[in-house]
């Protein structure tokens, strides 16, 4: 069972129940996951031992069949990252970014907590556009032919960036400052705690961001934790 000294993201890996848990107590399993879950849980203001049990409950509990990624190909896991989390991110950014302005333009006066959500938001939709594109044009095909080049499948790529640790460092940093956006408007909305005059737009906002914000968790989690360390692992190991 997990232990207090265990990272975040230890967990999240042994146990992938714990990601559940994780989002039902709001704690950052993918950005924040080098941290223990002892100060996790104290950051956030949590008992530990609410979350320790919460744990050990889900790990008892079955999961939907899913594909074990810490052991797919590369290839395959990229694929998967593209087509349900980049996709999701490139129909909900100007979905929500539309709403934004619905919402500021009717509540806006009377919740002046709006406006600044809707351009925390803005600015995190243009982040993400570009981190997309560096990620679809440039990293990712890398990974893929290298991945391809060591089972005899064309030769080793040659990258604009030496090696694949720099590319990943600033798509790590660019997760971090997306997360953080994520977690102001967390602040701002109040946990997404909706006013009494709230009207079906404004509910359609929150729990598109609510839902988006669950989204990213768990694709910053698969590339954080999961493709990053593997394809580091990777390059490492051919080259010795």
């Amino acid at each position: 069972m997990p232990t207090p000294t265990e990272t975040v993201r230890e967990i999240a890996l042994n146990q992938p129940s714990s990601i559940r848990v994780f989002e039902q107590f709001g704690i950052d399993y993918c950005c924040g996951g080098r941290k223990p879950l002892a100060a996790a849980c104290t950051e956030q203001n949590i008992e530990i031992a609410s979350v320790l049990s919460a744990l050990e409950s889900a790990a008892g509990m079955p999961l939907p069949s899913t594909e074990d990624w810490a052991s797919a190909s590369l290839e395959n896991l990229i694929e998967h990252v593209q087509s349900k989390h980049h996709e999701y991110v490139k129909r909900e950014l100007p979905r929500l970014g539309e709403i934004a302005k619905k919402v500021v333009g009717k509540h806006g006066a009377n919740h002046p907590e709006l406006p600044s959500i809707a351009e925390a938001f803005a600015n995190l939709s243009a982040e993400l556009t570009q981190h997309l594109g560096k990620e679809e044009l440039v990293l990712f095909p890398y990974i893929v032919q290298f991945e391809r080049s060591l089972a005899g499948q064309g030769e080793r790529p040659h990258g604009c960036f030496g090696t694949v640790t720099n590319p990943i460092a600033m798509m790590t940093q660019e997760h971090d400052a997306a997360g953080a956006i994520l977690a102001d408007i967390r602040k701002l909305s109040g946990n997404f705690t909706l006013p009494k005059d709230a009207c079906p737009t404004y509910h359609a906002f929150y729990d598109g961001l609510k839902e988006f914000e669950q989204d990213l968790h768990q694709h910053i989690h698969l590339e954080n934790n999961i493709l990053f360390p593997r394809a580091i692992e990777m390059e490492t190991t051919e080259g010795r």
